[in-house]
């Protein structure tokens, strides 16, 4: 199995073109993807664990995953589609199972045929202390949203634990909540 998996991963970067992306955004977007690869290849492509970019977050969900930790956001959520003819709708429990949680948009029949992107991933690149002042510190987290399998757009965004306020968010409301919630199980982590 991890010879598959190790191959595949050799074939998509072989597949990407270099020239049009920063060596540093490839480099985290296959770290992240490796990460995040939990299940076995099927049918030659990547399954991945991440939130379908049109689940909006609300509630921390208890249950229904057997490791809730290593879920993209840190851990089960309920919450609604933002998806055109869908906006505001609660997905039932097999869907925020298959799809929201733990999906690409492609494969949820919610999601519309033309969209910016498939996928969010999220990474804590760790707190960094401020050079000028020893007690305050920032948490980077990065992120990157893919399409079709391959990143369209990364950054980062920061956040204040002492203030506790963003320093940097995302223009789009739906992946500003999906780094909220990965940002608050990771600290729940690290307490």
């Amino acid at each position: 199995m991890a010879v598959s998996r190790a191959n595949e991963v050799c074939r998509v970067v072989s597949e990407i073109r270099f020239q049009t992306l920063p060596f540093a955004v490839l480099f985290l977007w296959l770290i992240l993807r490796v990460i995040t690869m939990a299940s076995p290849l099927t049918s030659g492509s990547l399954r991945s664990e991440l939130a379908c970019p049109y689940f909006m977050p609300v509630e921390k969900l208890d249950g229904g995953w057997p490791h809730p930790s290593r879920l993209p956001l840190g851990a089960g959520w309920r919450g609604h589609c933002t998806a055109p003819g869908h906006e505001g709708e609660f997905a039932p429990q097999n869907i925020l199972e298959a799809f929201c949680n733990l999906g690409y948009a492609d494969g949820c029949t919610w999601a519309p045929r033309e969209r910016v992107c498939d996928s969010v991933r999220f990474a804590v690149t760790g707190s960094e202390d401020a050079k000028t002042n020893a007690d305050a510190h920032t948490i980077r987290l990065l992120y990157v949203r893919e399409r079709k399998h391959r990143p369209i757009e990364d950054g980062v965004l920061e956040f204040d634990p002492e203030q506790r306020a963003w320093l940097r968010r995302h223009s789009d409301a739906r992946v500003q909540k999906m780094a909220e919630c990965y940002l608050e199980s990771w600290l729940k982590k690290r307490i």
